[in-house]
Parts: C-alpha cells; structure tokens; sequence
C-alpha cells in the first residue's frame, strides 16, 4: 500500500511540475534573454549612437555617465536621460526607411 500511496503523490504532482517547466520555457527564460540583451545594448552604447528614448524621443548621444547619458534633441537642444529609459538603439538601416 506504500509503494501506492508514493505513484498517487508522484502522479498528483506531475502536472504542476510540468505546469512550472512551461511557465519557465515561454514567459521567464524569454524575459531573462530580453533584459540580458538590453542590458548589453545599454552597456555598448557611446558618443555619437542614436537612440529611441521610453518616450519615442529620437536623441543623439553626446556624453556617457554612470546614470544618465546627456543627448542632443536637436541643433541647439540638450538634456539628461536616464539610462532607465533608453528602449533601443536606431541602427544605420533603421535611419534610412
């Protein structure tokens, strides 16, 4: 009677285990990946990169810090922007659409 009572555990507890592997495969393996990616993107940009700011403000990088990057929006315009709100980096085919 046991060895019974061990398959029923076993047998009740296999679809949360499966449950868990496809929650870990389809939502937190991939958001892991994504913010890994980000990270690196945050990390190679430098003086002179294009970037798509949270807000959709298309800035030229001028200065790198620890925090922020200072970008020009225009001729005459500059600010400070959080490295928190950077979303992408415009690459070269991107500018030419």
């Amino acid at each position: 009677m046991n060895a019974n009572a061990e398959s029923n555990l076993l047998v009740s507890l296999l679809p949360l285990v499966v449950l868990f592997a496809v929650f870990y495969f389809f939502l937190i393996r991939p958001q892991r990946v994504q913010a890994k990616r980000h990270k690196e993107m945050l990390e190679s940009l430098k003086k002179g990169d294009k970037v798509v700011s949270s807000g959709g403000l298309i800035c030229e990088i001028i200065k790198v810090e620890e925090q922020f990057f200072s970008v020009r929006l225009s001729d005459d315009n500059t600010a400070r922007l959080s490295k928190d709100f950077i979303a992408y980096k415009l690459d070269d085919t991107t500018d030419k659409k």
